[in-house]
């Protein structure tokens, strides 16, 4: 073998085994499978037919505008929240990796189960399983939380060390993830399977742009889910220090939401209008994100999976432009499908007998009522939350599954700008 070719087989050779090696010492999360390049060609029913065919899927009654034209994203859906009719989609059932916003559903679940005011100080068997380069809140060993506080940092940092926090209070990871896929099952929520409370890479974790969908549109009925999510900046307890005279003192240190349509950056305004939902980054996902806004006293909802343009905050992006044409499309499109009840619901409605709920939120107030949620150091010092008027989901007598027509945000919300 000449000489040349000797040193090329040596170099594939070493270049081989360095990625075997590299391979092998990869967390677990970076090994798990790319999702398809493109979705299958049957998928979920659920909430309609149209909704289980790949590709875009919308009817333009008159005056409706085309959508936009510049959409790279493997997957979204455009719904009105009220009334759960889907305005347009574009592979909605399409199972893929969620990153962090499965947080949603993570929220809907574990959250009523813990007062705010607990405390917890925090184990290292707590933060045994937070997976590598995972995006933290900054929750220290040996400290002690409130609920209140760790929440914060699930919806404004999407800490992970939060959720496992939460997780450990909850039992431990294992039952925190049976209990999220029970809740999917109660939602209806049929492409999720949930396999890190986190949203973390995993091997078979997934779900879809409808099932986050249902998370947000569930978790919205809960008045400390809608005050977290809509959250703009907070302020998250520090580390504990001991001065040379033996003194301790623990200060603080202010987090923002990373929900940059909340939130703004350099390149994109604060969407007017939008009270959260929740956002997602990871190396299998993409970058993920399903926002709630109103305008006109119309609410809809968004979600994005993976936009194939590279550009900074694309998701951010194209979730305007869909925001933007379904406030334009309300009333114009026809619905190409719905967003389901929860299976509890839709068993009631076929109860024989059954009377329609005249709605009651979390905190049993009328569904009629304006539920003002005090935020602690908030939404730019302004100190109110989102304001939902009820937001519970309603049988009515014609069996339509709708959250409470009115649901109008505060005042600073409506002032702000769009992109």
């Amino acid at each position: 073998m000449p000489a040349p070719n000797k040193i090329i087989s040596r170099s594939l050779v070493i270049t081989s085994a360095a990625l075997l090696s590299a391979s092998l010492a990869a967390p677990a999360a970076l090994a798990a499978p790319v999702p398809s390049a493109t979705p299958p060609a049957g998928m979920s029913t659920v909430g309609g037919a149209r909704l289980g065919l790949p590709g875009t899927q919308v009817d333009l009654g008159d005056g409706a505008p085309v959508l936009p034209k510049d959409l790279t994203a493997r997957s979204w859906i455009v719904a009105d929240a009220e009334s759960g009719a889907v305005l347009a989609a574009h592979n909605a059932h399409w199972r893929l990796p969620p990153a962090s916003t499965l947080k949603m559903l993570f929220a809907d679940t574990v959250l009523p189960k813990f007062p705010r005011t607990q405390t917890h100080k925090v184990t290292p068997a707590d933060l045994a399983d937070v997976g590598a380069g995972s995006s933290l809140v900054g929750v220290k060993e040996n400290e002690t939380y409130t609920v209140h506080d760790l929440w914060l940092g699930v919806f404004l940092r999407s800490g992970n060390d939060a959720v496992h926090v939460l997780s450990a209070m909850n039992g431990g990871t294992k039952p925190t993830v049976e209990d999220m896929n029970a809740h999917a099952q109660e939602l209806q929520a049929l492409d999720t399977n949930v396999v890190s409370p986190d949203g973390y890479d995993a091997d078979h974790q997934v779900s879809s742009a409808y099932d986050l969908t249902l998370f947000a549109r569930s978790g919205m009925q809960k008045k400390d889910f809608r005050e977290y999510c809509s959250t703009v900046r907070a302020s998250f307890p520090g580390e504990t220090k001991k001065n040379k005279k033996g003194k301790t003192s623990r200060g603080s240190f202010e987090i923002q939401n990373t929900n940059r349509l909340l939130s703004g950056d350099y390149d994109i305004s604060v969407y007017q209008g939008i009270a959260g939902v929740k956002n997602g980054n990871t190396t299998h996902a993409g970058a993920t994100f399903t926002g709630v806004a109103e305008r006109d006293g119309r609410v809809l909802l968004v979600t994005v999976m993976n936009p194939g343009k590279p550009d900074h905050n694309e998701v951010y992006k194209e979730t305007a432009k869909l925001f933007d044409w379904g406030f334009a499309a309300l009333d114009k499109a026809r619905p190409v499908g719905e967003l389901v009840p929860p299976r509890s619901a839709a068993e009631a409605k076929a109860e024989p007998g059954a009377e329609p709920s005249a709605g009651r939120t979390d905190d049993g107030s009328s569904a009629a009522a304006v539920a003002h949620a005090s935020v602690q150091n908030g939404s730019r010092g302004a100190g109110i939350a989102l304001a939902v008027a009820g937001g519970v989901l309603v049988l009515l007598a014609a069996g339509a599954f709708l959250v409470n027509r009115r649901w109008p945000l505060p005042d600073l919300m409506r002032r702000r700008t769009r992109p």
